[in-house]
């Protein structure tokens, strides 16, 4: 069990694509599957590989060849230029990966309108998003490390595409369920 962790890293260095690519769509998709168990649904197995064809085909080359090209105009982890790559991030890579997700799932599910999730959820969305990213992870793990906080954002991200609005507040019903209902049964008592 020891070993997969010397032979993960000598295939980051060796094929780094191929190796970021499919470990962020594994994440990704792996955090579609357990939003579905969170809300208590039964798994979608045909929505999760709707969510890993818009992830391998899009999402993870996309966010590689783009810290890719973050990393070689603003090299470094000085705050400043920290700084620099999560705005650089914010304004053109997260709206662009925000927007192929919602149109990509879209095309994928056979809706009418492909642009209707974007349009109603993008904003709230976009407001909830990495900074650490650039500031602490080497290079060579920087889509990797994106794919894990992806594993996170997903499960965020695939609840609002499936049934909440875009915020946080909503891919959390089961806190807001769990004080609701204690709040009701404290009167009755």
């Amino acid at each position: 069990m020891a070993g997969w962790w010397p032979a993960l890293s000598r295939a980051a260095r060796r094929h780094p694509w191929p190796t970021n690519v499919l470990l962020y769509g594994a994440l990704f998709s792996s955090g579609d599957a357990l939003q579905q168990r969170l809300r208590g649904a039964q798994n979608d197995w045909r929505q999760t590989r709707r969510v890993a064809t818009v992830v391998v085909t899009f999402h993870a080359n996309f966010n590689y060849v783009w810290l890719g090209l973050l990393e070689r105009a603003l090299p470094g982890r000085a705050p400043r230029i920290v700084l620099a790559k999560v705005l650089c991030d914010q304004v053109v890579g997260a709206p662009i990966a925000v927007s192929a997700f919602y149109a990509g799932m879209s095309i994928l599910q056979g809706k009418d309108d492909i642009f209707l999730d974007l349009k109603q959820k993008f904003w709230n969305t976009y407001m909830v998003r990495q900074l650490t990213n650039f500031s602490l992870v080497p290079v060579q793990w920087r889509t990797a490390y994106a794919g894990l906080c992806s594993f996170l954002w997903a499960i965020f991200l695939c609840f609002s595409q499936q049934s909440g609005d875009g915020t946080f507040k909503s891919a959390l019903p089961f806190f807001h369920t769990k004080g609701s209902s204690a709040i009701k049964e404290s009167p009755e008592k």
